[in-house]
């Protein structure tokens, strides 16, 4: 958008992430249920990390109806369903979560999705998927999050413009790179690195004094993000590669 390519080009720092935070529209899928979400169905979560995690997000502890956030201005109570006792989290077994459902906060009624003002729908998915992300139990990538692929993108995008790089396309989750001594692939989630017709480039993650050199536009501490950049601008220019371990894996 325009404010993101505002920032990006006057080097603006937000407190915390403002015109780049996540965003979470409803769904096709649940938009056709009406008022129940199951975007994060089949997840595990450890339950003590979830409890704390979400309690900093406004989030409490229902005995009958499980975790809940109340939205009081908008006169909304948004609950997640789990086989789980929060009252007593043990981490024996890690808890399934099941769906998400709005009520209004007088009549106690469901609410459909379309009623629910944008933001707050995206912000209490948002906090869910922290959660995942986070308090992920058993084989969860929490770094595959669409939200923070979606991100990241956005990030990538302004960046490359920024930079006058026009060999990188975005295909889903992953960033295409035509360089000049191969085509690769980066997973805007985990990172990692392919080259067409060879395979998973092994690539140290950058460390903490080069990742300063990175611009991101949010003060929020994203070591991942700036990563996965820095990445991609290494084999989009990959005829300055000089370290030999990545060379021997590339020609």
């Amino acid at each position: 958008s325009k404010y993101q390519q505002y920032l990006y080009h006057n080097k603006i720092i937000q407190p915390f992430k403002q015109v780049f935070r996540e965003y979470y529209p409803v769904t096709e899928d649940e938009r056709n249920a009406g008022n129940v979400s199951r975007r994060y169905a089949g997840n595990q979560v450890q339950p003590k990390k979830t409890m704390a995690l979400l309690k900093t997000c406004g989030w409490t502890s229902d005995y009958e109806e499980g975790l809940q956030r109340v939205w009081h201005k908008e006169n909304l109570i948004a609950r997640m369903y789990a086989l789980a006792d929060w009252f007593s989290p043990a981490d024996i077994e890690a808890p399934t979560l099941e769906t998400i459902q709005f009520f209004s906060r007088d009549k106690y009624e469901l609410v459909s999705f379309a009623d629910i003002p944008p933001v707050i729908f995206s912000e209490t998915m948002r906090d869910i998927d922290l959660a995942v992300s986070v308090a992920h139990a058993g084989g969860v990538d929490p770094e595959a999050s669409q939200s923070t692929v979606e991100m990241r993108i956005a990030i990538a995008r302004e960046l490359l413009s920024m930079l006058s790089v026009n060999n990188v396309n975005f295909l889903t989750a992953h960033a295409q790179i035509k360089g000049s001594l191969g085509e690769y692939s980066v997973h805007m989630g985990s990172g990692v690195i392919h080259k067409s017709g060879t395979g998973m480039i092994a690539v140290l993650p950058v460390h903490s004094q080069a990742r300063g050199r990175i611009f991101i536009p949010f003060a929020d501490d994203d070591p991942k993000t700036a990563e996965i950049l820095s990445k991609i601008l290494l084999f989009a220019d990959d005829k300055k590669i000089k370290d030999p371990s990545i060379l021997g894996q590339i020609k």
